[in-house]
């Protein structure tokens, strides 16, 4: 593989942007330094950020068994032009993730069409519980506490127990009551949760009154850039838009620390399907990243805080192996980023295979300009470029 560097930008390392070189070899970051490298190409950042590949936590790919709406290449595509370079894929496709059989075939489709790097969380049902004990290489292992895409909701409290008990870690899709019942119940074993797009007030208020260290929480962006006023016959999603009071308390939790992520929650549809049938969810891996850059810009969120809820945390949380940081010897997913750029979202400028965006017509300052994955560009000059991502390795 030929040698990259990357010259002139002002990186974020160690929580602080700083003017430095950064070498690439073999897929890795070899080197970070001050002074010039020597490299087989080069790579001029001047003016720009150079920023670790963001990492989404939380998308629906629809492979297998929905690939009209999306697929590993198309979302693959739409993460890379987003500045993602790893995503985590959820299991209520058709055939659920529920057996490693299946994880495995998902797991060979992913390998084949995604250009951008992958992970997965197991689906749980009440009949899977010997798989999910033996369950090894995922994410998470993802609970309906309530209904969404796919038949895998769970209402017995004794399974929800059970599936927790017998996991790493799990990502709990819940809302309103739910969210309180998930917490006093993960809370009272002591076991590493992750609670998915939370999305009200008064969840927010039982999350810091029980934060503790095995509690993770996910935001989503349409939840924090829209409310229950923008609801239309395509964007609607579970959990559904809310008030302004609540979209404010998000943006406060983000700020002071109680939310840990930024999950796209990518579920895309058809128009058509939105317009003849009850369909729920909105894409969003394509527009996550650059609505967080406009809210820096305008100071809304400091680019620490977004680069640790987008970045590192999603790395910690789920222990992602040499992800989510600028560092020697980490892997090459590095984004690097205009924030002067300024550009409309189009729906007809779009990778996602849906072809819509609920932020068509949002007016964006602050956009990637290139995409590395293992040190390969996927990204750059509005144009997708060949390449295989993989799997993601956890400690």
């Amino acid at each position: 593989m030929r040698s990259i560097a990357i010259e002139n930008g002002l990186a974020y390392i160690n929580g602080e942007l700083t003017t430095k070189n950064i070498l690439i070899e073999n897929g890795r970051i070899a080197k970070i330094t001050g002074a010039k490298i020597r490299a087989d190409e080069k790579i001029n950042a001047s003016g720009l950020l150079v920023l670790p590949g963001s990492i989404d936590p939380h998308v629906h790919f629809r492979e297998p068994g929905m690939t009209h709406k999306e697929d590993f290449q198309t979302g693959g595509h739409a993460a890379a032009a987003g500045g993602v370079t790893s995503v985590l894929d959820m299991p209520n496709t058709k055939p659920p993730t529920l057996t490693h059989k299946l994880l495995k075939e998902k797991t060979e489709l992913a390998s084949k069409k995604s250009i951008v790097n992958f992970g997965f969380h197991f689906g749980s049902s009440i009949e899977n519980l010997e798989e999910i004990k033996e369950a090894k290489g995922i994410a998470s292992v993802k609970i309906f506490m309530d209904a969404s895409t796919g038949n895998m909701l769970i209402q017995d409290d004794d399974m929800i127990k059970n599936i927790i008990d017998k996991s790493r870690i799990c990502a709990i899709h819940a809302e309103g009551r739910n969210v309180r019942k998930a917490i006093d119940i993960a809370g009272k074993l002591v076991k590493k949760f992750y609670l998915c797009h939370i999305s009200t007030e008064s969840e927010i208020g039982y999350v810091k009154q029980n934060k503790k260290a095995n509690l993770f929480v996910e935001v989503t962006p349409h939840h924090l850039f829209l409310t229950e006023t923008d609801q239309n016959m395509l964007i609607k999603m579970k959990p559904s838009l809310k008030n302004e009071s609540d979209r404010r308390t998000l943006w406060d939790a983000l700020n002071d620390g109680t939310i840990d992520t930024i999950g796209s929650d990518h579920a895309p549809h058809t128009i058509e399907e939105k317009e003849t049938s009850e369909v729920y969810g909105v894409p969003g891996v394509e527009t996550r990243l650059p609505l967080m850059l406009d809210a820096v810009n305008k100071r809304r969120i400091t680019l620490k805080r977004m680069v640790e809820t987008m970045c590192e945390n999603p790395a910690k949380i789920f222990k992602i192996k040499n992800k989510g940081f600028i560092k020697e010897g980490f892997d090459a997913d590095i984004v690097i980023v205009d924030m002067k750029a300024q550009k409309k979202v189009r729906n007809d400028h779009l990778f996602t295979k849906c072809g819509w965006s609920p932020f068509d017509g949002f007016e964006i300052v602050g956009w990637p300009v290139k995409t590395l994955v293992n040190g390969n560009v996927v990204f750059e000059n509005g144009e997708v470029l060949k390449n295989r991502g993989k799997g993601v390795e956890y400690d």
